[in-house]
C-alpha cells in the first residue's frame, strides 16, 4: 500500500468519508518504543469522538484511536474481479433472493420483510436493498413489531465486501445491540465447466436422478429439517425454474442429494449433502454436474452458491471447481435486553 507524497506518510481520509473504502496504516501499540505498523482496509462506518471504526471484507469491524493513524487514503469501492462471471451485488441479491423464496414479505421502502415459520434464516429475515423510506430507528420498530406478530425473531440479511454492500447499515445495528449470529461466503463461478467435468466422474453422473419436486426419501437426507411441513416445501420449491437432485442409497434414502435453480444466466446450488459413509467418492460433484447440465440446457451460464464460513470441506471442494468468493453475508439478530 502506497500511502506517501513525496516520501511523507499522510492521512488523506477525513470524517466526510465515512461510507468509502480506505486503506488505513495505524501504529500497533501506541503506547510501546518503537512501535510496528499495521493496515486494515475496509468500509470507513464512522468517525467519532476520535475513533475510526473500518469494517473488513468479513465483516469484522476494527476500531482505530484516530492518535493512532499515521496514514489512510481512500481506495476503489471493489478489488478487480480476474476470474468468474462478472455481477454487481444488488444483481447477485435478488437473484439469491427468488431462488429461496419466503411465504409471506412486506415491502418496507426497499426492504423485503420475509417470513416462512421460522424455517432458514434466509427466508426469515430482511432483505434491505437501498431505503426503507423512513428514519432507520423507526424501520426498525416496524421490523421487530413485523416478526414479533409472527412469532419470530427479528433477523437482518446484510453483505460485507463489495461495491454497495451494505457496511455501514451493519454498523448501524451493532451500534443498536443487534448482534451477528452466522457468517457465509457467496461464490460465483462459470457454469460451462461444472457441466464437464472430465471423464473419470461419468460413471456417477449417471446414477443421478432429476426431478422437479423433492420427494419424502430427499427431504429424509436433507440436514436442516426433523419435519417436512408446509413451509418447507414451500422454500424449497420456490424459484423461477428448480431442479432436485438425488442418488439412490439402501433403505430408500439417498447417499446424495442437491438442488439447483435456474434463473436467467444464473444457476443457483444449494442443499448439496452427501451421507458421510459414502464420502470421497464425487458423489457432490456428480450432483452438481447433473444439476450444471440441465441449467446449461436452460440457457445459464453462471454459478452461484453459498457456503458458511467455516465449512472448509465445502470450500475447498468448491475451490477445485473453480468458485471464487464475490462478498461475505451475515445474519443479524435483533437483542431484546431482559426485563
Amino acid at each position: 500500500m502506497e500511502f506517501t507524497t513525496g516520501g511523507r506518510l499522510e492521512v488523506r481520509i477525513t470524517p466526510v468519508d465515512v461510507g468509502k473504502r480506505v486503506s488505513v496504516r495505524q501504529l500497533a501499540n501506541e503506547a510501546a518504543p518503537g512501535a510496528k505498523f499495521t493496515d486494515t482496509v475496509g468500509v470507513l462506518t464512522s468517525w467519532d469522538a476520535g475513533v475510526l471504526s473500518i469494517t473488513q471484507r468479513s465483516g469484522v469491524s476494527v476500531r482505530i484511536p484516530e492518535s493512532a493513524l499515521v496514514a489512510g487514503k481512500t481506495v476503489p469501492a471493489a478489488p478487480a474481479r480476474r476470474r468468474g462471471p462478472s455481477a454487481t451485488f444488488p444483481e447477485l441479491a435478488r437473484a439469491m433472493a427468488r431462488a429461496w423464496q419466503p411465504m409471506e414479505s412486506e415491502q418496507l421502502g426497499d426492504w423485503q420483510l420475509r417470513a416462512a415459520a421460522g424455517f432458514t434464516r434466509r427466508a426469515n429475515s430482511v432483505l434491505p436493498l437501498g431505503d426503507p423510506g423512513r428514519p432507520l430507528d423507526e424501520a426498525l420498530e416496524r421490523v421487530h413489531a413485523w416478526y414479533a406478530e409472527r412469532g419470530l425473531p427479528a433477523y437482518m440479511q446484510l453483505a460485507t465486501g463489495y461495491e454497495g454492500t451494505q457496511e455501514v447499515l451493519a454498523a448501524s445495528l451493532e451500534e443498536r445491540g443487534w448482534t451477528r449470529e452466522v457468517t457465509a461466503l457467496v461464490r460465483t463461478g462459470a457454469l460451462a465447466p461444472l457441466g464437464d467435468p472430465g471423464r473419470p466422474l461419468e460413471d456417477a453422473v449417471s446414477r443421478v436422478t432429476l426431478s422437479r419436486s423433492c420427494d419424502a426419501s430427499w427431504l429424509a437426507r436433507y440436514q436442516r429439517i426433523t419435519t417436512p411441513d408446509p413451509a418447507v416445501l414451500k422454500v424449497l420449491g420456490s424459484g423461477p425454474s428448480t431442479w432436485f437432485a438425488s442418488v439412490a442409497g439402501t433403505g430408500g434414502v439417498p447417499v446424495a442429494i442437491g438442488r439447483c435453480v435456474t434463473d436467467g444466466r444464473w444457476a443457483g446450488f444449494m442443499a448439496v449433502e452427501v451421507d458421510p459413509a459414502a464420502r470421497r467418492q464425487g458423489l457432490a460433484s456428480a450432483v452438481m454436474t447433473a444439476l450444471a447440465r440441465r441449467a446449461l440446457d436452460e440457457g445459464a451460464s453462471a454459478a452461484w452458491l453459498q457456503v458458511e464460513e467455516d465449512n472448509t470441506g465445502a470450500r475447498a471442494l468448491y475451490d477445485g471447481m473453480g468458485f471464487r468468493t464475490h462478498h461475505s453475508y451475515h445474519h443479524y439478530r435483533q437483542h431484546i435486553p431482559t426485563a
